[in-house]
């Protein structure tokens, strides 16, 4: 089961779990749509693996399987 991390971890933008609008690559690191295509290009910054939309977590199931608290959060340093 996916851990559905609640932000972007470049960012730290806030992310549902039922959002269509979030990117992860294979080891769950998780991405909101404008920093996944726009500064990312689809590429993991961390692994270096490719980017695909998360699917989003039925709400009914949010009680019975709840989305991750647990922020993963690194800006970029400039």
């Amino acid at each position: 089961m996916l851990e559905m991390r609640p932000g972007c971890e470049r960012c730290d933008k806030d992310l549902a779990p039922d959002s269509v609008d979030v990117y992860i690559c294979s080891f769950e690191c998780t991405w909101c749509a404008s920093c996944a295509i726009d500064e990312m290009q689809g590429i993991c910054p961390n692994c270096g693996g490719r980017l695909r939309k998360r699917p989003p977590r039925a709400t009914h199931l949010l009680a019975q399987f709840p989305a991750s608290t647990i922020r993963v959060f690194k800006p970029v340093q400039s």
